[in-house]
């Protein structure tokens, strides 16, 4: 079986991240995980990056915690895929699928209305799961459910204040039939508390939706504990 941190920022990327990606990916291993997506936080979110950059060069700045981390988890065996976290608001989707060659050729990820991106990430292949969707926090404008527009719900968040989040997200899940997962989201070294399990051998984030559609998530790391369904 192996376990897979989902939600996971750097200092490379995110404004709010302490670490760099190469120490995310060193404590990931060493906690015992077998792989994990860089998630920074994207252009209308907390990024860390210019957004006065030309697009192709924001982007390259953008992914280097995911080059980052992926040459580190080379060198010590931990699988690094790629993806990012959107945000509308407060409401934020992870999205998953889409290689940075992708990214730089779509500059209208940036200027088109939300549903208009969750849906062109989906037409392209990609994957989009709906973080912590029940989050309240000072800058959640409002509470936004699209089970139609998102191909699974993280219905365990690590960073969640209080643990009534993750349960409604559960519930949502439940309500309209659509996969869990569970990340993280963790913005420093010493915050890996969830992942999912799966006994299927990622070997890029192409392959994510794939496995969500089939059943391949296994089980959720729930507050640092396997749970397998």
């Amino acid at each position: 079986m192996m376990r897979w941190e989902t939600h996971l920022h750097t200092n490379e990327g995110s404004a709010c991240a302490t670490a760099s990606a190469s120490e995310m990916a060193e404590t990931c291993k060493a906690a015992g995980y077998d792989g994990m997506f860089i998630t920074d936080h994207f252009y209308h979110g907390n990024t860390c990056i210019d957004r006065s950059l030309p697009w192709e060069e924001w982007v390259r700045q953008f992914c280097l915690g995911y080059y980052h981390a992926k040459e580190t988890g080379d060198r010590i065996g931990l699988r690094v895929c790629f993806g990012w976290e959107y945000s509308w608001n407060g409401n934020d989707f992870l999205t998953y699928g889409l290689p940075p060659a992708w990214l730089a050729a779509h500059p209208e990820v940036i200027t088109v209305a939300p549903k208009e991106y969750l849906r062109l990430i989906r037409d392209s292949g990609g994957c989009i799961v709906h973080a912590h969707p029940f989050r309240q926090e000072h800058y959640v404008e409002a509470i936004r459910l699209l089970p139609d527009m998102v191909d699974a719900v993280e219905v365990y968040n690590g960073g969640n204040r209080e643990e009534a989040y993750n349960e409604r997200a559960l519930w949502y899940a439940n309500s309209y039939g659509l996969p869990q997962t569970s990340g993280s989201d963790t913005h420093w070294k010493s915050a890996f508390s969830g992942g999912i399990l799966t006994d299927f051998d990622l070997q890029d984030a192409s392959q994510y939706l794939t496995l969500i559609r089939s059943g391949g998530i296994k089980g959720l790391v729930r507050a640092g504990k396997d749970v397998l369904f």
